[in-house]
């Protein structure tokens, strides 16, 4: 019995081939903005990283004072008029200082705590030139957040953002008024990325250039339309407060956090 083997044939069309064009350069376009999305997103968190290194060194650059631990061996006495003092009990170098004199350079130290003398503001740049400075330190313990706030003309608070927090309206930092501070809401924590976690009674603390640090305690957190600044108003009865603002809802609305003085 004879077997006839018949080969079906497959008839490619014009159109057939058209289509296949087409989801070729369908798949590779695909590919291509998968790869192009995914080196976006590398370079983002690459140049967000370099913004916190920069804030960072901002706030290890500034010397506003602390606690520091130093081991005094230091003795004093009066022998006719004059001050001896001892540095070291160990050792028999001493040093004698004219207790007038050290009674005026004293006077000249409290004149000048008292006259609150803030350091100098360093002019920073950016890599397109925009110029800010450094006003204030804010510090959330509950958080883990601690940020220089920058200064800047408003029409370069989008590029100063990158870097760190920004004062946005308002009042001197520990002045009567509504000090408002604005910082980007970041996936990984970085900046304002932990703000919408707040609790009401947080403690924040502010510290000005003086090296004076004051701390405010949260008394209201809310969310509100981009087009509502009435979070910024001054009115505040004479008193000190603060208010962070931060992104929320990928960037449809805001996070407000307001906070009052604790006396």
């Amino acid at each position: 019995m004879n077997q006839i083997l018949v080969t079906e044939k497959i008839f490619v069309t014009p159109e057939l081939k058209r289509k296949k064009k087409l989801y070729k350069m369908n798949f590779f376009l695909s590919v291509f903005l998968i790869c192009l999305l995914f080196s976006y997103y590398i370079y983002a968190e690459f140049d967000k990283n370099k913004s916190e290194e920069v804030s960072q060194e901002i706030l290890a650059s500034l010397d506003l004072g602390g606690n520091f631990e130093i081991e005094d061996n230091t003795t004093a006495r009066v022998e006719n008029d004059v001050l001896i003092v001892t540095l070291d009990e160990n050792q028999s170098n001493k040093e004698e200082i004219d207790i007038t004199k050290l009674a005026k350079d004293l006077e000249n130290y409290i004149q000048n705590a008292e006259q609150n003398t803030a350091i100098p503001q360093e002019i920073y740049k950016t890599s397109s030139g925009a110029e800010y400075v450094t006003d204030a330190v804010l510090k959330i313990p509950s958080l883990d957040i601690n940020y220089p706030v920058l200064k800047t003309e408003e029409k370069h608070i989008d590029e100063v953002l990158k870097i760190s927090l920004v004062k946005y309206w308002g009042s001197n930092p520990n002045e009567e008024g509504n000090y408002v501070i604005v910082g980007h809401n970041y996936k990984n924590k970085k900046m304002f990325g932990k703000l919408p976690d707040i609790e009401m009674g947080a403690i924040i603390e502010l510290t000005d250039l003086t090296g004076k640090t004051l701390k405010y305690k949260v008394y209201d957190t809310y969310i509100v339309d981009p087009t509502d600044t009435s979070c910024t108003s001054q009115k505040t009865g004479g008193k000190k407060e603060l208010t962070l603002i931060t992104c929320r809802t990928y960037g449809t609305q805001r996070q407000v956090v307001k906070a009052r003085e604790i006396k």
